[in-house]
């Protein structure tokens, strides 16, 4: 399959970003390699990665004037205090948060957002999340629902979320989001969404952090058990355990910091958190293209960027059908093309516009809490030029997006230091 080679003639590239005293920037990152640690909890999976982003940036937690931490199925355990009793208490606000699959995500902005309203020069936001092999979230088989079609609840359903017949599983979510797509577009079906999990196989292999590393064939992903049709089991993203966590600073701290300091910060050009505004069809099916649709939009205005600036992406792919169409949603191709767009390797290493370069959730894992955070680690790391095996060359704006059903949408834009 041929695929383009990035080049500074196929797209108008941004300019590095420069500090000023309102910008927010990312001093230091760190992430765990996900897997499953049964011989560790979850909090020393968040102090790891906390400990390793604080060395990163070169500063300690009496740096930190605001803690951050994200957690799904930890939300209630006051799990930022228990980080800070690990690596440090020392009085600083701590906000717990939760936000489905955006959690991490919510995490970052929340940090984001106290600098920005200048009650703090610098803080810590740690994704997290110990899943081991608890299976399909919501999985198939849990359907209660009697053959009565008459509305009750909320919404005046008639049925569970995604009908009588399916799944209340996320695959049958995503595969009927992906379905509807191919059904309203020519040039999408199971082969291109196969293609999706083949790409991010492949990619994982350059990753030592990712939870899988092996690359598979187009005819092993599409003969691997159906989980929900196109949705095969090798297209779908393994539960796991591991935490990411970035230390932020305002620019007007980082001016005052050491020239190899202020050249390995990254900007946080554009941090964008949106909900789902209403439609009709989400009251059964959730709609995931609306509100990333509406992120992106803002993002990009946010950033003074366009989808034609961006180096590198890390998206949500919980399944290979998610990908594609956020390929769409995020403007990444022309309205209708996602299926022209996977097909002529634009989303691959070596392609125009790069998509989950880690191996993505399908390989990397996808570690609840911490994947919003490890998006954005990833990202970081190929605009520092780090990222040794898998590094795209010459890097300067990267995008880092999750979206997490009930719906919460997560989108970061960063840059690298013109310094």
């Amino acid at each position: 399959m041929a695929t383009t080679k990035n080049s500074k003639a196929d797209k108008s590239k941004a300019s590095a970003a420069k500090i000023s005293d309102d910008s927010v920037w990312i001093l230091g990152t760190n992430m765990t390699r996900f897997g499953r640690y049964p011989d560790q909890d979850v909090v020393d999976l968040a102090a790891e990665a906390s400990m390793a982003a604080l060395q990163d940036g070169n500063v300690t937690i009496h740096d930190m004037d605001v803690l951050a931490a994200g957690s799904l199925f930890n939300a209630s355990t006051g799990m930022g205090q228990r980080i800070q009793k690990q690596i440090g208490q020392t009085g600083i606000p701590v906000f717990n948060v939760t936000n489905a699959c955006a959690t991490g995500a919510t995490a970052l902005r929340t940090v984001y957002l106290s600098i920005k309203a200048g009650e703090a020069d610098m803080g810590l936001a740690v994704g997290v999340e110990q899943m081991g092999k608890m299976g399909l979230l919501g999985g198939a088989g849990t359907k209660k629902e009697k053959k009565v079609f008459e509305p009750s609840g909320r919404y005046g359903a008639v049925t569970g979320i995604d009908g009588y017949i399916g799944t209340e599983g996320m695959p049958g979510v995503f595969a009927q989001a992906g379905m509807e797509y191919a059904n309203d577009y020519d040039g999408v079906g199971f082969e291109q969404f196969a293609r999706v999990a083949y790409k991010n196989h492949l990619h994982s292999t350059l990753n030592p952090l990712a939870q899988y590393r092996k690359e598979f064939s187009m005819e092993e992903i599409m003969t691997s058990p159906t989980m929900s049709y196109p949705n095969t089991l090798l297209m779908c993203c393994p539960t796991g355990d591991g935490a990411a966590a970035a230390v932020l600073v305002s620019g007007q701290r980082l001016k005052s910091m050491p020239l190899g300091v202020r050249r390995r910060a990254v900007k946080i050009s554009a941090s964008v958190l949106t909900s789902d505004p209403y439609t009709e069809s989400s009251q059964v099916q959730p709609d995931v293209n609306t509100l990333t649709r509406n992120a992106a939009a803002k993002a990009y205005e946010t950033a003074g960027v366009g989808p034609e600036d961006l180096d590198l992406v890390e998206l949500h792919d919980c399944f290979a059908t998610a990908e594609l169409i956020h390929y769409d949603n995020l403007g990444l191709c022309e309205r209708g093309t996602a299926g022209d767009f996977i097909d002529s390797g634009a989303p691959f290493r070596d392609g125009t516009t790069p998509v989950n370069v880690s191996g993505g959730l399908i390989s990397k894992g996808h570690p609840i809490g911490a994947t919003g955070v490890a998006n954005v680690y990833e990202v970081t790391t190929h605009l520092r030029g780090e990222a040794e095996d898998r590094q795209i060359p010459d890097a300067k704006v990267g995008l880092a997006h999750v979206i997490g059903l009930g719906s919460a949408c997560g989108i970061h834009i960063l840059e690298k230091a013109a310094v």
